[in-house]
């Protein structure tokens, strides 16, 4: 991921976290039932982190670019758009079978984590 893309999408991302956390907290409180309304909630919440994550990578990677930073940005995209996508799909349509989606974009979110910590170790 070429750094002029990587922090278009991060901020992107962080765009979306601020809509999606307003709309849920004013739009969504009295249409949602607790459960679809806890599910949104956790979508926006990981995505913020996971956004932030981003940041830290893409800034680390500027000044100490090491093998592996960029699979690990790039298994977060691919998580936050399957598993917080998945959450606010379920949440807004109530269609549960997208529920399946859900896991795979939290392994691919725990993927990014683990290829970061290998990552870190082999660095010189």
């Amino acid at each position: 991921m070429e750094n002029r893309i990587g922090w278009a999408m991060v901020a992107f991302s962080g765009f979306i976290v601020v809509a999606a956390g307003a709309f849920g907290a004013h739009a969504l409180t009295a249409r949602l039932s607790p459960e679809l309304l806890n599910a949104f909630e956790t979508g926006v919440r990981y995505q913020a982190w996971h956004t932030a994550a981003l940041l830290a990578v893409l800034a680390w990677r500027s000044s100490q670019p090491i093998p592996g930073q960029r699979l690990a940005m790039q298994l977060w995209g691919i998580g936050i758009v399957l598993f917080s996508g998945s959450l606010y799909v379920l949440a807004l349509s109530g269609v549960h079978y997208l529920g399946i989606i859900t896991p795979i974009g939290g392994v691919a979110l725990m993927a990014g984590w683990l290829t970061l910590l290998v990552s870190a170790l082999k660095a010189r």
